[in-house]
């Protein structure tokens, strides 16, 4: 439940590992700071407020008469900062009251403990100033404070410094983890980019200790990676030119015996085990050396069909639109041309359709053939693997098309899968990512 709301990238996750401590540091903090020192000191200047009252009724006790009352409460302006009236005769309502303010309550608090009176206190009545009504035997002592002598700014400060601070590292931390995530990111899209087969020739290790562990050792599994490519690939073509000078040979001598019925055999056979040659080259090939550039895709489908076309194919094809990503054009071209070709040799119309989705291209291909098994879909990607089990080349080649297919179509990130097509044959969906 609660990793649903956990951020999912690595930045957020160490933010939040830096901010939670800081958060728990700053309401802890804050807790024993209110429970503790803002409670004492508004008790000690509420206990200040009710002192300085207290010798005021005291004055006035020793005092007595009207003309010493106006001298005590000239000195209680002048030195109190409190403006004192007494209203005799005046008594105050019993009905209790319920104090809410931390100020209210600790004046109220101290009153009791200082002059242990009824009295009344009014924190709204006067802008910035305390009311506060005391009374006595003969009368009310009305007594009007600054709220300055009440409260203590200290909170406010502590909270700003405290929040300003935290911004402030929250802010430190944030640029920090950036550039730590940076390199990881960039790892990630080299790695993306290679999947690719696109040239991550310029990546270097950088970041963290950890991180550049990470990216040398990319780096080595990559040039093995292009090692093992082009140790295959001038494997397979040099076996290709070593078989290649016996065929010539052999045909050569066929073309000089004659044109009988066991000269035309040889021959038939000769050009299979070169059409099987040229599937296993390209197989092996792969993507080759090709470097992607930004390419038409709707004009190298719509050539690809016209070439199928001409093959006697029967072919439907739409696009929406102009289609513009980057491609191995020649490698992108062989993988398509194998799979409306096999559509065309198994059925009697095939349709091709292109259009983007949101973040991706999407090409499918539907025919009216007799389709593949749903439990033979997989296999059909395996090199070398037919349906047809008689491995009889003019009944569907050498069994690489699909897997040429599919293999062009992962190095350009993309995915091919195979369905029932609503024609009622095969469909393959293929998608590329933008």
């Amino acid at each position: 439940m609660i990793k649903r709301y956990l951020p999912k990238s690595l930045l957020g996750r160490s933010l939040l590992i830096i901010v939670m401590p800081l958060v728990i540091l700053q309401v802890v903090s804050g807790v024993i700071f209110y429970e503790t020192h803002w409670d004492k000191v508004t008790l000690r200047l509420a206990r200040g407020v009710a002192g300085d009252i207290g010798a005021v009724i005291n004055l006035m006790r020793r005092h007595p008469g009207s003309e010493n009352h106006n001298w005590i409460f000239d000195v209680a302006a002048q030195n109190m900062q409190m403006e004192v009236d007494f209203r005799p005769d005046e008594v105050l309502d019993n009905a209790p009251i319920s104090y809410t303010t931390l100020m209210e309550r600790m004046l109220s608090r101290a009153l009791r403990e200082y002059i242990g009176k009824p009295h009344r206190i009014d924190n709204e009545s006067v802008d910035r100033h305390v009311v506060i009504d005391v009374q006595l035997p003969n009368g009310v002592l009305n007594i009007v404070t600054t709220r300055k002598r009440l409260f203590s700014n200290t909170a406010y400060v502590f909270v700003i410094w405290m929040v300003g601070t935290s911004l402030i590292l929250f802010a430190v931390a944030t640029i920090f983890m950036r550039n730590q995530v940076k390199p990881i990111r960039r790892l990630a899209l080299a790695a993306e980019n290679f999947g690719k087969g696109r040239d991550v020739s310029h990546f270097k290790p950088e970041g963290a200790n950890e991180v550049r562990q990470a990216a040398s050792a990319f780096i080595a599994m990559r040039d093995r990676i292009l090692r093992q490519i082009g140790q295959r690939t001038e494997m397979l073509a040099g076996v290709s030119h070593d078989l290649r000078t016996p065929l010539t040979r052999m045909r050569l001598e066929l073309e000089m015996i004659g044109d009988d019925v066991a000269a035309r055999e040889l021959k038939s056979d000769v050009q299979e085990m070169e059409h099987m040659l040229d599937g296993y080259l390209a197989f092996a090939r792969g993507e080759g050396t090709e470097q992607p550039q930004s390419s038409n895709l709707t004009a190298l489908l719509e050539d690809v069909v016209t070439q199928a076309r001409r093959k006697g194919g029967a072919i439907d094809f739409h696009a929406e639109g102009r289609i513009e990503m980057p491609l191995r054009v020649n490698a992108f071209k062989r993988s398509i041309t194998n799979l409306i070709d096999n559509a065309i040799r198994y059925a009697g119309h095939v349709t091709v359709r292109a259009g983007e989705r949101s973040d991706s291209v999407e090409i499918l291909v539907d025919d009216d053939g007799p389709g593949i098994p749903e439990d033979k879909r997989t296999d059909v990607f395996k090199p070398f693997f037919r349906i047809e089990a008689s491995r009889n080349p003019g009944t569907g080649g050498v069994g690489l098309g699909l897997s040429i297919a599919r293999d062009v179509i992962q190095s350009h990130g993309g995915t091919v899968e195979l369905a029932d097509s609503p024609n009622g044959g095969l469909r393959v969906r293929i998608s590329l990512p933008i």
